[in-house]
């Protein structure tokens, strides 16, 4: 039996680096061997960006042309829209009145995200219980597996508690243990050194152009410890040698040479690095751009997949429905 496996991301801002080689390289491996459910989770974008809500469809939409711009398939995945399918609302409601308060508040990304971030109110009920969305989201499908980091192996555990309480509640073993899909994600920070965020203004996007990519690459963190050109560096110490790793891990032991030997400077070698980003970058902005001058094509292509999703979500609903309510 092919296994069912669901992921999604928040329509939050225009993909950066980070998304490309911590989920969509993996999506595209994992859309050739199993079901595949690749949601665009606008409801969760809702919990914490509510005071922006009017970007969410705009963001939406681009983040589809993104996805298959990047290879996602739609004839081979099931692509759609979190809130076209009304089903993931009515199943976190139900899980919602099973989830035990304290599970929710022990969530440390919960806690992680109201100490780190300050420019919004994350002390909504609705940020509090977005792990039942997640549950529900990923439930509904029934998926087998989740492709996840291990820093994500913490939600997917309160997504099983969910499914098991479910299961223990109403006597019926219905819901699966979902299993994750650990992904090997690249250590890719952003370019000041920090985890690559929106929030932080530190990420190289998808659709930046070169003239952007050389702006941010010449602005990347290096190695401070290099005073003057003629120092020697210390490339694991440096943020752009990791670029180097994950986007040209061919030329990763030329650099290595060339930095601890000063052959080149910081400068030379952040060129050098723009050119190997744009290489990868190039062909997904091409078909990026021809997607976007037809939008009314993505929009179908999200419908279709609502229609697929719809009804995977109903006959769900409809059997939770008969096990909770008789």
């Amino acid at each position: 039996m092919t296994k069912t496996v669901f992921s999604a991301m928040r329509p939050t801002g225009k993909l950066h680096l980070g998304h490309l080689v911590g989920a969509l390289t993996n999506w595209l491996d994992l859309q050739e061997k199993y079901s595949c459910l690749f949601s665009i989770v606008d409801w969760h974008a809702l919990m914490g960006e509510y005071e922006q809500s009017k970007t969410i469809h705009e963001n939406v939409i681009d983040m589809a042309i993104d996805w298959m711009a990047c290879g996602i398939d739609p004839s081979k995945s099931i692509l759609f829209v979190q809130s076209h399918v009304p089903e993931h609302l009515e199943l976190q409601m139900i899980f919602s009145c099973i989830t035990p308060l304290g599970w929710l508040e022990r969530n440390p990304t919960y806690k992680e995200q109201l100490r780190e971030i300050k420019t919004r109110d994350l002390q909504t009920y609705g940020f509090l219980g977005y792990p039942v969305l997640q549950a529900a989201d990923i439930l509904l499908y029934k998926a087998n597996a989740v492709p996840i980091g291990e820093d994500q192996l913490p939600h997917l555990e309160l997504s099983r508690e969910i499914s098991r309480r479910f299961n223990h509640i109403f006597k019926n073993e219905y819901f699966p243990d979902c299993e994750a899909i650990l992904t090997k994600t690249p250590r890719l920070l952003g370019i000041d050194g920090r985890k690559m965020s929106k929030s932080y203004q530190n990420a190289i996007h998808l659709s930046d152009s070169k003239e952007d990519v050389t702006k941010k690459v010449k602005n990347m963190f290096t190695d401070p410890k290099r005073i003057r050109l003629s120092d020697p560096g210390h490339p694991d110490e440096c943020n752009v040698c990791e670029y180097y790793k994950v986007f040209a891990p061919e030329k990763t032991e030329e650099v290595q040479e060339w930095c601890t030997k000063a052959q080149k400077g910081c400068t030379d070698c952040k060129q050098i690095l723009t050119d190997e980003l744009m290489r990868h970058l190039e062909p997904i902005q091409e078909k990026r751009e021809a997607l976007s001058k037809n939008k009314d094509r993505v929009k179908d292509i999200l419908y279709g997949g609502q229609k697929r999703a719809k009804q995977i979500a109903q006959e769900t609903m409809g059997q939770v429905k008969e096990i909770v309510f008789g």
